[in-house]
């Protein structure tokens, strides 16, 4: 089993692959032969090429905003997707409105399209946020459907909430990256959790053990 994380030597990012723990992803020699002939496939090294050269370009000066715009011009992408939430559309609009100034071609899919109902998925009222009511189900299966239907070249994921993300990815055609995650507590700043983990959020996180 692999515990990357837990590895305090990390060889591999020096290129020193026998500084490792005794189970090391390096050691699968397969897999990462495997890995190595993706990405000599066209659209993978396109990505993989492009990202490297934007993680160089824009390393410490660059907001991820302006990362994902430059990603995309090297990449050729035109038409871009955006898989949103409700909570967020006043900051949706604001980077639609940057990504246009930029020239390139916007979709929109906002979470609720379709005014599905949450009790076609057997939600029943006590589990509702609202409780008793037609409360509206995020659709993210319908905001991939959609854009896949507009043929977009990237799609951007922004403020989607646990569970409703993983299904749009599930289901989306084309390379997707992130703008931003849903967490309500923090601001949508989730990293601030973590930064706290040893603080004020251990007994939150860990519990009182």
């Amino acid at each position: 089993m692999y515990n990357c994380a837990k590895c305090v030597l990390q060889g591999c990012s020096k290129g020193e692959l026998e500084k490792s723990l005794p189970v090391c992803p390096n050691d699968s020699s397969q897999i990462q032969e495997q890995a190595k002939k993706l990405y000599l496939e066209e659209e993978n090294h396109k990505i993989a090429y492009n990202a490297a050269l934007v993680e160089a370009h824009g390393y410490g000066n660059m907001t991820r905003v302006e990362e994902i715009i430059l990603f995309a011009k090297k990449c050729g992408y035109h038409k871009i997707g955006l898989a949103f939430c409700l909570g967020l559309a006043r900051e949706t609009r604001e980077f639609q409105n940057i990504l246009e100034h930029h020239d390139f071609e916007v979709v929109s899919v906002l979470c609720k399209n379709g005014g599905l109902r949450k009790d076609f998925i057997g939600i029943k009222d006590e589990d509702k946020i609202q409780g008793d009511c037609d409360e509206i189900m995020c659709n993210p299966i319908g905001q991939a459907l959609l854009l896949n239907d507009q043929k977009t070249d990237l799609n951007v994921i922004l403020g989607l909430c646990v569970g409703h993300d993983t299904l749009v990815m599930k289901y989306l055609e084309a390379p997707i990256t992130t703008l931003g995650v849903k967490d309500r507590v923090t601001g949508h700043n989730p990293l601030a959790a973590i930064y706290m983990a040893q603080g004020y959020y251990k007994k939150k996180l860990y519990g009182d053990k």
